[in-house]
């Protein structure tokens, strides 16, 4: 309690608008393909090269980036809407692999600088990973936010073996009780509270503390703090 009550106190100090948090763009992306590319393209960069990156995608096959519907009514775009995983993976599997790093997605990023894969490939790997488990559209998320298997095949991908990656998609998928932990968030954490922090000590740090201000702030999500402090810390 006394790490929740610390955390809880930096909050009030740096003035988090807890009451009125408000998301950005990108967590209401039209389609899981956009979710894909976010969460792998984002790892260990500054997040507007991302958002340029996936912008690309969108320009070269001509497909809406965001869905206006679901910022308001907080439902999934219907499924007619969504381009699906299937047709993600089939548009990716009709160019080659040069085209993929220099015409769709522009981008030369590496999963890692040791022995990494370039993040186009990681995404139509971990795209393939969710064909595999019937994840097309948003709504066939739901069932799978706790499957073990699915977790365990995208940890095989080469720069995705932390799960970072898989949790920031589910967020950017709808899913409201999870956290980004990358090193932003790990960063704010670490220096309020003093130590170090496993991902899923962050996780249940700031589950804690979510639980103790949601008596105050009753509408406020685990996703809505998670993006406050990560807001925060990218200012400093």
């Amino acid at each position: 309690m006394e790490k929740e009550t610390q955390l809880i106190s930096e909050f009030s100090r740096q003035n988090l608008d807890l009451g009125n948090p408000g998301l950005s763009d990108e967590y209401y992306y039209s389609c899981l393909p956009l979710c894909v590319s976010d969460a792998v393209f984002s790892i260990g960069v500054t997040y507007s090269s991302t958002i340029n990156t996936v912008k690309k995608f969108c320009d070269y096959f001509n497909i809406e980036g965001f869905s206006k519907e679901g910022r308001y009514s907080r439902e999934y775009p219907p499924i007619e809407d969504q381009l699906s995983i299937n047709d993600f993976v089939r548009l990716l599997d009709s160019i080659t692999p040069k085209q993929m790093v220099s015409e769709v997605f522009r981008n030369r990023q590496r999963t890692s600088s040791r022995s990494g894969i370039l993040k186009s490939d990681a995404v139509l790997l971990f795209s393939k990973v969710l064909q595999s488990f019937k994840i097309n559209y948003f709504q066939d998320c739901i069932s799978h936010i706790n499957d073990e298997g699915l977790r365990k095949e995208i940890r095989k991908i080469p720069g995705q073996r932390s799960g970072i990656s898989l949790q920031y998609f589910f967020m950017l998928a709808g899913n409201t009780k999870l956290i980004k932990p990358d090193r932003m968030v790990l960063g704010y954490l670490e220096r309020i509270i003093g130590y170090k922090l496993a991902i899923t000590q962050a996780q249940e740090l700031l589950d804690a503390s979510h639980q103790l201000l949601i008596k105050d702030y009753p509408s406020l999500t685990l996703r809505e703090l998670d993006y406050l402090i990560w807001s925060f810390q990218r200012t400093q």
